[in-house]
């Protein structure tokens, strides 16, 4: 296997003209867990695209809780987009090579739309803490323009962030091999390639991390530490009501972080093999992003049967 690739010079920095995405090493008969991979996308797909119909053309979803909804089913089809066609056709199809310069623009996506999943989350629990612990200011509180800002500030700010963790990548020097240790253009992978210092890459990549998993997990746990409170004070029979509409919430966050902070625990505390790695890391970019739409699309159904049985009696 090729280990270098032709190499473009400039004043300053040694930039390679492409990366090889190395992905699997010694799986037999790997090809059919992309071939699972392409029905995970087809699903995707199709949930994702008749949940964002459903909730565009029914008015009566035409609400805060469901806008974030669709913002998720939104995030979960760019993200799907943007990562599963292209390890299919890089692995499926042995294209491994990928432009230098596509390949920090693959990495700019991944991660915008890995850090919408995780920040759509918070914004869910949110609208969960704010309907459960102040219900009768919530429809005060929880409105169309609010939500929207939310949104927009999170594209905005994470934006931002991946730009400069993207951007720095150009100051580094890439001298030896372009091999990439993942299934992706991924971010400690590639930087870990260069030949000159990389320690603002690493704060940098610590920084990303604590803005996609940690901060949104804390604050997610404090909201349901306080819904918890909240629901210790009123009666059993609206307690449970209440439990019940945070159970699918409570799901799409385990799904995605679940995986993603194993994973992490694991290769500091001892060795994960890159297999392991890979596997994990596309069910965790994937798997949650065709459960979403199942787990909201029977929230909606279950919703839609309730209006039209109060529209009726």
């Amino acid at each position: 296997m090729p280990i270098k690739a032709a190499i473009i010079f400039n004043a300053t920095f040694v930039r390679p003209a492409k990366f090889y995405l190395n992905g699997f090493s010694n799986i037999p008969h790997v090809k059919y867990y992309y071939v699972f991979l392409c029905f995970v996308y087809i699903m995707t797909v199709v949930g994702n695209c008749f949940l964002l119909s459903v909730i565009y053309l029914v008015k009566t979803l035409h609400t805060p809780k469901y806008m974030i909804v669709f913002n998720l089913a939104l995030t979960d089809l760019c993200g799907s987009t943007t990562l599963i066609p292209k390890v299919l056709d890089t692995f499926l199809f042995d294209r491994r090579y990928i432009v230098y310069e596509a390949c920090l623009s693959y990495m700019f996506f991944v991660f915008i739309f890995a850090g919408m999943q995780s920040w759509t989350l918070v914004t869910m629990a949110y609208d969960r803490f704010i309907a459960i612990c102040f219900p009768l200011r919530y429809h005060s509180i929880v409105t169309n323009p609010a939500i929207a800002a939310m949104l927009l500030f999170s594209w905005f700010c994470l934006s931002s962030v991946m730009a400069v963790m993207v951007g720095l990548i150009n100051r580094l020097s890439f001298c030896g091999s372009v091999v990439v240790q993942s299934f992706y253009c991924d971010h400690s992978p590639v930087y870990r390639l260069a030949c000159n210092d990389t320690s603002i890459n690493t704060v940098m990549a610590w920084i990303v991390f604590i803005i996609l998993v940690c901060i949104p997990v804390i604050l997610i746990s404090l909201t349901y530490v306080s819904i918890s409170i909240a629901l210790a004070k009123i009666a059993s029979a609206e307690r449970l009501k209440a439990m019940k509409t945070c159970t699918s919430h409570l799901m799409l966050v385990a799904i995605f972080f679940l995986p993603v902070l194993g994973t992490n625990i694991t290769s500091v505390s001892s060795y994960i093999h890159p297999n392991a790695r890979i596997i994990n890391s596309t069910l965790t970019h994937t798997i949650p992003a065709l459960l979403n739409p199942i787990i909201y699309s029977l929230k909606t159904e279950e919703k839609l049967r309730k209006e039209k049985y109060d529209l009726f009696f």
